[in-house]
């Protein structure tokens, strides 16, 4: 896994000065194999750094990443000056208020796949069916997860089993050695697949969502359409996978589709009452606690004035069939009290940490749960109380 790079201070003109404040920048490469992912973070690395170099003179740091459910909880939280990543991510970041830039011309889509000779036709005939799919915050579960919710179901109602794999290509062979009967995997997949003479079929697709793109965070010194120009540039004497790509630029409405996918969670939470921020704001004058569930960096970024940090880690699906014994959340934190008021919160519908803490607090005898699903974003845009550290 790629580690933590601080990019050395680089500048145009006057060196900058130490007390200069550096300009992040986070790169997840997405869904491939260990050497093209390290390429390709290379790749666009170098893009980005000339990009920025004509329009920053200050320190720049690049965050490299192989974890998308964190960064789309860091577009939330506005944890990065720029975004540079899939379309789901990129989405997210759109949605909490940061400005598209440009993305690689050829768009992704998602297929479930099968064998010519299965009798999978379809997404329904493929109910109970074995599944192979790419590690939860892939582009790709993110869109088959969405089209299930879409049909009220979720990935482990509709098939019997799930295979998970890191890499796409390892699918091929859970087809081959029939421990999956369908695969999700990107468009480009398959075709690849298919050209070296795979009988191979697509029973669903998702609708096409843009490829791997740039995102700027509002409010920044550099002008988005200097930073399309500027990548545009550098993109066409770019090394490596990066070199027959073509930017185009991006809007806001084309992330209409994939930024209301995926992680969202559900409406309602049975024995919980789903409250927005002025209610939140109400119930904390009349004395109940409110428990952030998010991790202690978007804490001191920005948290509800008031609000207690107590971190739920997250590693069961995002799904409503999630099982808490895979996470960690010390209930015995929660008030003594069990008749107290609690509410949990974390980063807005996306963000399933307060649906599931809800649930927990629910199973540990709390009797009077609310839960704030549209979280920190939505107390912000509120304009009520913030507080940082």
């Amino acid at each position: 896994m790629l580690g933590l790079l601080a990019m050395a201070p680089f500048a145009a003109g006057a060196a900058p000065t130490a007390a200069a404040e550096a300009y992040t920048v986070l790169i997840n490469p997405g869904d491939e194999a260990e050497q093209s992912r390290f390429a390709t973070f290379s790749a666009w690395k170098s893009t980005v750094e000339q990009a920025l170099r004509a329009e920053r003179s200050t320190a720049l740091k690049v965050t490299p990443s192989t974890d998308a459910a964190a960064d789309l909880s860091a577009t939330r939280a506005r944890l990065f000056d720029v975004f540079v990543a899939p379309a789901h991510v990129i989405g997210s970041a759109v949605r909490y208020g940061y400005i598209p830039v440009s993305g690689i011309e050829k768009p992704v889509q998602a297929v479930l796949v099968a064998f010519n000779s299965s009798p999978v036709t379809s997404l329904e005939t493929a109910a109970g069916k074995r599944l192979g799919l790419p590690q939860q915050d892939s582009i790709v579960t993110y869109l088959l997860r969405g089209e299930l919710n879409a049909a009220n179901s979720t990935v482990k109602r509709h098939f019997s089993a799930v295979v998970e794999s890191r890499y796409q290509d390892a699918l091929l062979i859970c087809l081959q050695i029939k421990r999956c009967d369908v695969v999700a995997v990107e468009r480009a997949v398959f075709d690849r697949w298919v050209a070296a003479g795979e009988p191979l079929k697509v029973v669903m697709q998702s609708k096409a969502v843009p490829g791997f793109g740039v995102a700027l965070k509002p409010g920044s010194t550099v002008a988005p359409e200097a930073l399309r120009t500027a990548l545009a540039k550098s993109l066409a004497a770019a090394p490596g996978p990066l070199a027959a790509q073509k930017l185009q630029p991006l809007q806001a409405k084309d992330f209409d589709y994939v930024s209301t996918l995926g992680y969202f969670t559900p409406r309602s939470l049975p024995g919980a009452a789903v409250v927005d921020a002025a209610a939140v704001a109400q119930l904390l004058k009349t004395g109940a606690v409110l428990v952030d569930t998010r991790n202690d960096v978007e804490f001191k970024a920005g948290h509800i004035a008031g609000a207690q940090l107590l971190p739920y880690g997250e590693k069961s699906a995002k799904d409503a069939d999630f099982k808490f014994s895979e996470d960690s959340f010390d209930t015995s934190k929660l008030p003594a009290d069990k008749a107290k008021p609690v509410v949990f919160a974390c980063n807005g519908a996306e963000c399933w940490k307060s649906f599931k803490a809800s649930h927990a607090a629910l199973k540990a005898g709390h009797s009077k749960v609310f839960w704030f699903r549209g979280g920190f974003p939505e107390w912000r845009a509120a304009n009520l109380p913030v507080e940082t550290q």
